[in-house]
Formats: C-alpha cells, structure tokens, sequence
C-alpha cells in the first residue's frame, strides 16, 4: 500500500486523493480556504502551500525537493512523498497570505456572527502576524442583500468563490458570480437574479469567514454558548443528518451533518428554517379534560392524572360496548412512540383498527447536478410507523380507507399529530362525527375544541427516538432540547396509559430500551442495529473570559 508521511506522520493509502484530504481525513491540521471536499478545486487562496519531497524514479528513487512551495489541496498524494507544512519557507508564506488576505478586512470581530467559528479569525491566531504592517486606507465595499435567507458582508470576503463553485456545481443555479478585478473584486449576484434556491443557505455554512450570513440567526446568539446535538430531519422523509444548535431549551439555528449517503454536506432551506413551530405561542402545554375546568400550572401531576385515567376510561367503556378502538398514528412519530402506542391500544382492544396519519406530500422530488435530493415526502416517519404496525398483526389501514372505516362508526378514537402546520382536513372532521375523540398533538387546532381528551405531546426535538428515511434506512437520534412546560413524548404518554391500566406505578423507558423490546418481535428484528450518530451533544468552549456582571 502506498505511504506517505505528512508533518512527520505515517499515512498509509489508496491512490486518489490530494495531500491536504489525506491530511484532514488523519486529523492532521493544513489551513485552507478555498478547498472544500464537494466542489472543485481550484487552489486560488494558496495558503496550504507546502514543501514537498518526492522519489526519483531516474535517480534510484532518492528523494528530491521539487523546487517551490506546492498547494496541498491539489496535488495528489504519491508514494513515498514527504510533505511538511512547517518549516520555514511554509510557514513564510502562511504569514503573507494572512496578512495579505487583513489588508483589507475590517476588525468588526466583535460584532461580527461569525466570531468563535471564523477560519480567518482562527488562522489569524495561529499563522498570521502580532500586527498589520497595513498604514493606507482599506476598502470599503458594500453590505448586499443577495436573497431572501443570505446577506453578503463584501467587505469581509476573502475570495475563496466556494459560494460560487457551490451554485455552480451543487444547485446548477450560479446565481452568484466574481465581479471586478484585483483588490475591488466582489461576490455578486447576476442583474435580477436573487439568490433564491432551494438549497440557497448552504452558502452560509460554506463561508470560512463572516461574509455570508443567515438573517435568520443575525445577532441572536454568540456561537460559543450553542451547544449541538446531532438529529435526524424531522419534517421531510429524506433523513438528512443536522445538528440541532440550542442554548437554555431554545432552538436558534438548524445546520447539515456531514453523511455521504444521504445529505452529504447540505440541506435544505425547508429544513433548516422549519423548526421554528417548536417553539411556536401554540403549542399545547397542559392536558385538557371536556367538562373539567383548565388545569393551573401547579396542578400538572393531578392534570396528567386526571388525563390519562379519563383516557383509559373512554376507550374501555367504548370497546365493552361492543365498539371498536381505532388508532392514527402519524407519520410524524419515532418508531418507539408507534411500538407503545401500539401495546397499549392492543391491551384496550385486541382487534384494534390501526390508520397511518396523513401523509404530506408537495409536488415532485427534485435531484440536484451535485447529488443532493430534495423529497417531495413531507413526514419523517410513514415507513417507520408502517413497519411497527404491520409487526402488531392488526388491521392497518392508509389514511384514507382509515377515514371511510371510522365514518361508518367505531367507539372510540384516537388522533396523534405532531405536524408542524394544521393538518385537520373537512373529511377528517366529517369522519369523526360524535365518535368520542382522543387527541394526543404538540398545537392547537380545530379538534381541541371537540375532544374529550387533549394530551399535549413534544416535538422530534424534545426526545429522542428513531426514524425510517425514503431509503428504508433506520437512523436513531437524541434530544436535544427539554420538553416544553408538562407536554410529554408519545412513548411516555403511551408507558402512562399501561401503567394506569394494569394499575401499577407508572414508568419510563429509555430509546434503547424500547428498541431492545422492538428486536423481540418477529419483523422488527432490524431494531436491534439502528444507525447511531457518532457523537453526542457538542458543548462548545470559549477561549474568551466570561465575567457575570
């Protein structure tokens, strides 16, 4: 196998890739700007120059210095090489590139969104100068509203054109484009085109330094108090992996995670930006009882009590009636809350009707000439919820023949949400009549009113629990956030309906627990081995000192 030794390191490899991807993929540090691994190459910011020694095959293979500084992200790794990015002519030139990229920059650090996560600010630090030698005046250039979600800082641009390449060769959209030359070059946009694509807010993560910006996340917080716990897409059926960025139970930015197999490095606008109904004013926070007076805040424990004892009361009375029970469980649920669900309506009712919930679905799927597929699917789970149902040996029916059965008369019902917009339609109202309704949702909608029962449930953000992509690929995640006030996850509320029904103290189970449970039923048996993220909740750590005034 070829070898290569970089900085004084040992790197065995297969033929292909550049020195500076071996160097990253062996947590080997070169500082680089213009280089990222999905666009091309096109080693224009040159500060991860490096000397280079190569074997010459016309001179016994003897290692000969070739010469000149070589930029790392472009040359591919050979055999035998011996690179080093530290000795003093390399390090020579990573001080002028800095200082050549802050002549012009501004020292707006302080009040810049990019502090904490800024490569220039970073590489500043570790390879530039104590002090410009820069006395003329900078130049200025303008502050520019390129698109609904971006804003474009010009003055801090480094011209590392990966937002450009991206537009280019991921979205096929170029947008934006390198306009001027020398010292007054700018990123632009095209005359009458906005930056307004599907895949548009990518550009942010892309940029080293604080040129492009989310508008949404403008000022809001300083990046070193986030903390990020890895999640799965919670709103489309595509399974992109993102990190959840939240600071004391609030949710300020949503960002990709790096998977080559389903997102490879970016996500959508919708994903990024569709979280904000998790912390909507309509989230429903304490379970309501018809005929009983609203809980206070205080009376939580005696509200789930009253909840929960109600709801076992109403489907059992309906069921000894000779009634039926029938169970949606939305595709916007973890496998785990399915499964319980699912062991508590079967305790109710052996011959229990089980309907998967509406599924939303929103024109075509779109494939990207990078790769990257944006689903037409708009519910996270309808796979996951399919499987666990179908492993039940109940009746399990699509939304609409659920609708038609419960229309001709069943004894009780009972609804989960979960959406992240209202999804009560006129045939679901028709369908329920006067049928006794229990509604398990995270907001409030025109079914509240209506129901004997209301039980508030949480968002995929506020548990932890596994999900079944487009692909059929079972993906597990944690929570990120505490539940809002007294709402409780699906999973809970179900271990709280048993416990109350078979009269004993209630209890809680863990993700795992219940996948473990799930891999003893004939057909769940792929529970055992869900895809895990590799890492947990990121708390990042300031260099600065943090004085409480």
């Amino acid at each position: 196998m070829p070898n290569i030794t970089i900085n004084g390191i040992d790197i065995d490899f297969e033929k292909g890739p550049s020195i500076l991807q071996l160097a990253t993929d062996h947590g080997i540090e070169i500082p680089h700007y213009c280089y990222h691994e999905s666009l091309s190459v096109p080693a224009n910011c040159r500060i991860c120059l490096a000397e280079i020694w190569q074997p010459n095959p016309r001179n016994d293979n003897k290692l000969e210095y070739l010469g000149k500084l070589v930029p790392t992200c472009s040359t591919p790794a050979a055999d035998g090489m011996v690179v080093s990015t530290n000795t003093p002519h390399a390090i020579a030139n990573q001080k002028a590139v800095m200082e050549l990229l802050l002549v012009n920059h501004p020292v707006d650090c302080p009040v810049c969104d990019q502090a904490g996560e800024c490569h220039l600010q970073d590489y500043s630090y570790q390879y530039g100068r104590g002090q410009s030698r820069f006395q003329e005046d900078k130049n200025k250039q303008p502050k520019k509203d390129v698109g609904p979600n971006v804003l474009l800082y010009s003055d801090r641009c480094i011209m590392c054109t990966r937002c450009v390449r991206f537009t280019r060769e991921v979205t096929g959209t170029a947008e934006l484009m390198v306009e001027g030359r020398g010292s007054h070059n700018q990123i632009d946009v095209f005359p009458g085109m906005a930056l307004d694509n599907e895949l548009s807010a990518n550009v942010i993560d892309l940029c080293p330094v604080g040129a492009l910006l989310d508008k949404d996340f403008l000022f809001q917080q300083r990046v070193w108090f986030l903390k990020k716990t890895p999640s799965i897409d919670g709103i489309t059926a595509s399974g992109d992996n993102i990190y959840l960025e939240h600071n004391e139970g609030t949710i300020y930015r949503v960002k990709p995670r790096r998977n080559e197999s389903i997102n490879k490095w970016w996500i959508t606008d919708e994903v990024r930006y569709g979280f904000k109904f998790i912390h909507s004013d309509h989230r429903l926070t304490m379970p309501v009882v018809a005929g009983e007076e609203p809980f206070l805040t205080e009376q939580a424990p005696t509200a789930w009590t009253i909840a929960v004892t109600e709801t076992n009361r109403i489907a059992s009375e309906a069921v000894a009636a000779g009634g039926r029970l029938a169970v949606m469980i939305s595709p916007m649920i973890t496998c785990e809350d399915a499964f319980l669900l699912a062991e508590w309506s079967r305790s109710v009712d052996p011959e229990v009707i089980f309907g998967i919930g509406p599924v939303p679905v929103d024109g075509e799927s779109k494939t990207f000439p990078g790769g990257y597929t944006i689903c037409n699917e708009k519910a996270p789970n309808a796979r996951g919820v399919r499987r666990v149902l179908a492993a039940t040996g109940c009746q399990v029916l699509e939304s609409p023949e659920f609708l038609e059965r419960v229309g001709t008369g069943v004894g009780c019902l009972l609804l989960t949400g979960n959406y992240p917009s209202d999804w009560v339609t006129d045939d679901l109202r028709a369908a329920i009549g006067s049928t006794p309704l229990i509604l398990v949702d995270t907001l409030r909608n025109d079914l509240c009113e209506i129901a004997s029962v209301v039980l508030p449930s949480v968002t995929w953000a506020e548990k932890s629990g596994t999900f079944e992509n487009v692909g059929g690929r079972l993906q597990s995640f944690a929570r990120a956030i505490k539940a809002i006030d007294f709402g409780k996850g699906e999973a809970q509320i179900a271990c709280e309906l048993i416990a109350a029904r078979a009269d004993r103290p209630s209890f809680s189970l863990t993700s795992e627990q219940v996948r473990e449970r799930m891999a003893a039923v004939p057909g769940l048996e792929c529970f055992a081995d869900t895809e895990l993220p590799t890492e947990g909740t990121v708390h990042v750590e300031s260099d600065m000192q943090l004085v409480d005034l």
